[in-house]
């Protein structure tokens, strides 16, 4: 089952905790009152609540796995309060306490594994927690630059005030975030971006967070004498080189396929279906079907137009001088461009083959526009899901 419809069943499913009782107090014949306990389904029988419950018969019979859904649900909600009675019961635990128990382990590791959870309900019930460091110096926020993990750090935008307080603490090694931000991502977060110069963008993201720490932090150096610029370089001296290779790689290729089409609709527009007139030299098919031909000439020069587009948008990429901050904005913009371009030129290429073997044939063979069309539709479904920068 796709995740999205997981998503939307996973909103409107109820969960039915079967360990649940509703203690209910019941007034006896002689006045005093004493305490039942009603399952969770008997409650809900009794209180007109049938047809939820025929319509949740039904759906888990229409849905097979709506019952493994509304497990998994049910988990997570019990967890949730597991985690809530946890960390209410540390809120006035000393620090001592703190690291036997290991709780800066247990946080890297929430954040590791992208737990956001875990550490939204920590902040909740113990919100102090946003000082703690761990043996390096470091705060969860910190921990979440290092990991790159911005689902975690989108909860340092809550805040308010404190960001500038938190934004200003360094770890042991006199590194600020500005120094966490240009240190290189772990492996496994660089592997799930595809193409070492949209890895290389991701990364200049993550540094790009200048607006959060004061201008000095800018100038500042850590523990090895570099500054948070120097640092950034270092680390990504090679990652730059593998994305100038990925991207001159993929330009080449895409140019290759740009260029031959075109050369084809240069070709195709002065060849025109059906021949001209001898007298005016105007094609002949445009007075006999003149719609089908006017689609066969605007897709023709749609598909010149956008394929010399992208090549001249390659042609950038190529002669461009591939320093750091062009790989933030200015190639991967002229790159998702010029694909774009080579995209509508197959597209529109199609759309013109398809009208002129209509012109050329209908009379002749009615089914003749039958196979263009179809292809056309597979080629636009196959685009669509093809993902050009694999």
């Amino acid at each position: 089952m796709p995740s999205c419809i997981n998503s939307i069943i996973l909103t409107g499913v109820r969960i039915h905790s079967p360990w649940d009782a509703d203690t209910k107090r019941i007034r006896g014949k002689n006045g005093s009152q004493h305490e039942i306990d009603i399952s969770d389904e008997e409650e809900f029988i009794s209180r007109s609540s049938l047809l939820h419950r025929l319509g949740w018969i039904l759906l888990r019979f229409l849905v097979p796995d709506i019952k493994n859904l509304h497990d998994k649900k049910l988990v997570n909600d019990e967890a949730s309060n597991l985690l809530g009675c946890i960390f209410k019961e540390i809120r006035g635990m000393s620090d001592l306490e703190l690291e036997r128990m290991e709780i800066d382990k247990a946080v890297h590791n929430a954040i590791k594994h992208r737990i956001v959870e875990f550490v939204d309900e920590l902040l909740t019930y113990n919100p102090d927690f946003i000082w703690r460091k761990d043996k390096r110096g470091r705060t969860i926020f910190s921990h979440a630059i290092i990991l790159r993990q911005e689902k975690i750090f989108s909860l340092f935008y809550r805040l308010g005030p404190k960001k500038s307080i938190v934004a200003s603490r360094h770890d042991i090694f006199h590194n600020n975030f500005l120094h966490l931000a240009a240190k290189l991502s772990p492996p496994a977060q660089l592997d799930r971006i595809s193409g070492a110069a949209l890895q290389m963008q991701r990364e200049l993201q993550w540094y790009k967070m200048e607006s959060l720490v004061q201008p000095k932090y800018k100038d500042q150096v850590n523990e090895s004498h570099r500054k948070p610029d120097s640092l950034f370089s270092h680390e990504h001296k090679e990652l730059a080189k593998k994305g100038e290779k990925w991207m001159k790689n993929t330009v080449g290729s895409s140019m290759i396929v740009g260029t031959l089409i075109a050369a084809v609709m240069f070709t195709t527009s002065f060849t025109m279906p059906g021949g001209n007139e001898a007298q005016s030299s105007l094609p002949i098919m445009l007075n006999s079907d003149r719609n089908t031909f006017m689609i066969f000439m605007i897709s023709n020069g749609l598909s010149l137009y956008a394929s010399s587009t992208s090549v001249l948008m390659f042609l950038g990429i190529l002669t461009a001088r591939y320093a750091e901050d062009d790989f933030l904005v200015s190639l991967p913009t002229k790159l998702i461009f010029g694909i774009a371009c080579v995209f509508i030129s197959i597209v529109t290429m199609m759309i013109s083959l398809a009208a002129a073997m209509y012109l050329m044939l209908h009379k002749t063979l009615s089914w003749v526009s039958i196979p263009p069309i179809i292809y056309l539709l597979s080629r636009l479904f196959f685009s669509l899901h093809f993902n050009f920068l694999s």
